[in-house]
């Protein structure tokens, strides 16, 4: 039979009474506070009683908006969930509209509220940057922008950039040296013998014919390629007028690679350039209770490809939209999907141009509000353009768009839907008392070295069925005979759980703990990479620590050790468990057992190499973090090099100031 959670003791009819009575006086405060406000644009946030933020919203009319939410009953709905959260209530109030919808997607974007549509900060956008120079060279950038470079993009991702780069390496030959490199060449190197650079480094070509190169890529980048193909054309004649046959044929393969791009785009060049060269496409798809928006960068004309976004928290945000903003009778269920596909929508246009770049131009599958469009160009400083019916070409770009968002879409629901299954097929297999699965949390440990060398544990954590990546832990192991695994799995084990095991004696078992801080809970499965000797010490571990030896599960690998054919023991007695090679909930179990392997290994090379490299002297530098470290190592081939380097040599290495390169030149001495 399966094994049931502890029951709750009766309630207490007087504890029940105090209850009600506090929410009706909260209640009561609430709308006291909401008859104060003013009939003005601003900003509004809801927090709960331990002050965490619930949602973050805007309103042209503060009274009349944050009093919808008070005027009738939600019942179970999610707005009601919200509501009955709600502990105090602030508002900020602004001088208009645009003002409002910018302050409110800078506090989506810093409080993360509960019940908001929430799209993840991702890393920033890669850039393709002409570094000026007697003989600027292109290359790939990330990151902050210095005004005496020139810059073009964003793109979508760092492929699209890295094949500009081909292309303006086969067409218009321009240098990717670094400038150590530059200015130290002494012959040409292989790129100008594949005829992919004119080797302005040891002067195979003038500065004038240099400079003309340049100002054809740039005028390639803007998007201006009719222009720069009939310059090339016109050049190429008279090169063939001249008997320059050689010249005229290098000009013609260029024109031959634009006119190939040039198809793979699809971009009808007899009609002249597009009016808006640079332009986002956005399409977004709401199915299956996730959403996701997909968009498509075109640069210069240029379709550079797509990124598809999958925000959280949408289903509590589009149905809290539907219900509370909308007067009329409870929406069909094509408007209803309408409806919160645009919001989904303007929810991301918001949070993702607020600091970033906006093109004067977005292609959108639904049709957003003017308001917003209107206020990220008024923050912009130049005149932006929305569309959802495009035609000729921006529908061709629109119609990809939509497609490749209801791929992406259906792809991830596919492979949430098999993952929501192993983890209801793992509770099955090991009789856990969970009713809701995406409650079910896992940490699964590793041990990694190098014949006793650079010794590292891994702690990976499984919840809400998939990887937490964020939530990923390493463990230095120290103190230990190199190679002693059931020593470092004891060390790794105790570090982890003994201020756990702290609070549980203090605040007692953590059974009914909301779900929002089951972070700080014991996990309800502790897998563990070992067989019998490592479960008994970490059997041996929670016993210490009074924790429950019933969540220990460690996987034993099977005959000849093959993929497969693992056994799960378990630390409370009961007789190993051999699941068949097909079964969802082995499957489960190796997927996370071999992420838990991954990282303990790529922690423990990394700290193998920083040994043997000397690489940590570096790192032990104040201002050295990992990417100054990498540029120094590539730069000088190594800390000996490094070190060998002078003060005048360190600082010519990207983000090394004079100051830090002498700080770095006596450290290493």
């Amino acid at each position: 039979m399966k094994r049931q959670p502890e029951d709750f003791l009766d309630p207490d009819p007087a504890v029940d009474a105090r209850a009600v009575e506090a929410a009706e006086a909260r209640r009561e405060r609430l709308l006291s506070e909401v008859a104060a406000l003013p009939h003005l644009p601003g900003v509004y946030r809801y927090f709960d009683v331990h002050d965490q933020v619930l949602y973050v919203g805007k309103a042209k009319d503060l009274r009349k908006r944050v009093s919808s939410y008070f005027q009738k009953n939600h019942g179970g709905t999610r707005i009601g969930l919200m509501v009955a959260r709600i502990h105090r209530l602030e508002t900020t109030v602004v001088r208009t509209e645009d003002e409002a919808l910018l302050l409110e997607n800078n506090l989506i974007k810093a409080l993360n509220p509960r019940f908001n549509i929430l799209f993840r900060d991702d890393k920033s956008y890669p850039y393709l940057k002409l570094e000026m120079h007697a003989f600027p060279r292109i290359v790939y950038h990330r990151g902050a922008v210095e005004k005496k470079h020139r810059y073009f993009g964003p793109y979508p991702g760092a492929t699209a950039v890295r094949e500009t780069i081909e292309l303006i390496q086969r067409v218009f030959k321009l240098r990717t040296c670094d400038e150590a490199v530059f200015r130290n060449r002494s012959r040409p190197c292989l790129l100008f013998q594949i005829r992919r650079c004119t080797g302005p480094c040891v002067g195979q070509i003038s500065a004038e014919d240099y400079a003309r190169d340049v100002r054809d890529t740039k005028r390639f980048l803007r998007g201006e390629q009719q222009q720069v193909v009939e310059e090339l054309q016109a050049q190429m004649l008279a090169h063939a007028e001249a008997l320059a046959f050689e010249k005229a044929a290098e000009l013609r393969n260029r024109i031959a690679a634009l006119s190939r791009m040039f198809q793979h785009q699809a971009v009808d060049l007899a009609g002249g350039p597009l009016a808006e060269r640079d332009a986002d496409i956005l399409a977004v798809k709401v199915a299956g209770g996730r959403a996701c928006v997909n968009l498509a960068m075109v640069r210069g004309g240029r379709h550079l490809g797509d990124r598809a976004f999958f925000p959280t928290q949408v289903d509590e945000a589009t149905r809290l939209a539907a219900e509370v903003e909308t007067d009329a009778a409870p929406l069909e269920a094509d408007a209803y999907f309408a409806e919160a596909e645009r919001r989904v929508l303007e929810a991301f246009i918001g949070q993702h141009y607020l600091e970033g770049f906006i093109p004067p131009l977005l292609l959108t599958s639904h049709a957003v509000d003017k308001a917003l469009i209107q206020s990220l160009a008024t923050r912009s400083g130049a005149k932006v353009v929305a569309q959802h019916q495009p035609r000729e070409q921006r529908r061709v770009w629109l119609n990809m768009a939509i497609q490749g968002c209801e791929l992406a879409l259906a792809r991830l629901l596919s492979e949430e839907g098999s993952q929501r299954e192993r983890t209801r097929a793992l509770v099955d297999v090991l009789d856990l008392p969970i009713t809701e699965l995406e409650h079910l949390r896992i940490e699964c440990f590793d041990i990694s070295h190098t014949a006793g060398e650079a010794t590292q544990a891994s702690c990976v954590v499984f919840h809400t069925h998939k990887m937490q990546s964020a939530e990923y832990r390493r463990y230095n192991i120290e103190g230990i005979t190199g190679g002693d695994d059931f020593a470092a799995m004891r060390q790794v084990l105790t570090r982890r759980y003994s201020k756990l095991a702290e609070q549980r004696a203090q605040d007692g078992p953590d059974t009914g703990v909301p779900s929002s801080t089951r972070q700080a809970r014991l996990p309800d499965v502790v897998l563990i990479d070992g067989g019998q000797g490592q479960i008994a010490v970490a059997r041996e571990v929670f016993e210490t620590l009074g924790l429950p030896v019933s969540v220990l599960v460690g996987v034993e690998k099977g005959e000849g050790r093959k993929v497969g054919l693992e056994e799960l023991v378990f630390a409370d007695g009961r007789d190993k468990l051999t699941l068949p090679p097909d079964a969802a909930a082995l499957m489960l179990v190796a997927q996370i057992r071999d992420e838990a392997h991954r990282f303990a290994i790529t922690g423990m090379r990394a700290k193998r190499a920083s040994v043997r490299t000397g690489g940590s002297r570096l790192e032990d530098i104040p201002g050295i973090g990992p990417k100054k470290r990498a540029r120094l190592l590539q730069r000088f081939g190594g800390v000996r090099g490094v070190a060998a380097a002078s003060v005048a040599e360190l600082a010519s290495v990207e983000g090394i100031s004079p100051e830090l390169a002498e700080t770095l030149y006596r450290a290493l001495r």
